[in-house]
């Protein structure tokens, strides 16, 4: 059984103040929510009075080195920009976008042998070169589509004046009975003998591309 470094301290200073005591129960240690109580293997009125200094003892010392005092509590960083390098590049490994540019800015700062301020200005530039010219066009293209694929699909489905007015131009199917139009669901019914098709190609295609990913 391996102890904390905390209850390893208190066990030492309890082994200098009572060593007959903490020697007949330092075998019946056991481990509960980090810290640890000591088992008198003899039920005596001794043992049990030593037990009980020695339990209130532990758990003294466990609850006053949990607690944060206010210094480490200043001391604890708010920003990406006080992180430490291990952390910082562990969150950016994770994917947080703020951690991987406050990576790069100290990059920036190690190969230009820049101060903060001026590589987070060149880190600016960069970000705002990226998002020039045509590069970013096919992210605009791309969310573009999607948009209006997922608001137009609804009235395609549910609307009977577009879904007649797209019939008309693209399908040319039979219409129904003015009595079997007379719901939205109804409208879908009918409409779906032709939406089915593309939108479930569709999905099964990004589902696809997706798993590909």
């Amino acid at each position: 059984m391996s102890l904390s470094t905390n209850s390893q301290r208190a066990f030492s200073m309890l082994r200098r103040m009572r060593p007959s005591s903490v020697a007949a129960t330092s075998s019946h240690a056991v481990t509960y929510s980090n810290a640890y109580y000591w088992q008198s293997p003899i039920n005596t009125p001794s043992s049990s009075d030593n037990n009980n200094t020695t339990r209130r003892f532990l758990q003294t010392a466990h609850e006053d080195t949990t607690k944060p005092t206010a210094d480490i509590a200043k001391m604890m960083p708010v920003g990406m920009p006080e992180m430490n390098n291990e952390t910082l590049v562990t969150i950016a490994a994770l994917g947080n976008h703020n951690a991987r540019c406050e990576v790069l800015i100290r990059h920036i700062m190690t190969v230009d042998g820049l101060d903060y301020d001026a590589a987070k200005t060149k880190f600016e530039e960069i970000a705002e070169s990226n998002r020039a010219g045509l590069a970013v066009y096919p992210y605009f293209i791309g969310i573009s589509m999607g948009m209006i694929a997922a608001i137009g699909s609804l009235p395609l489905v549910f609307d009977l004046t577009t879904a007649v007015w797209f019939n008309e131009g693209y399908v040319t199917t039979d219409v129904p009975e003015p009595k079997d139009l007379e719901t939205m669901l109804e409208v879908g019914s009918w409409t779906w003998n032709w939406m089915e098709p593309p939108l479930g190609a569709l999905s099964f295609s990004l589902l696809c591309l997706q798993y590909a990913r």
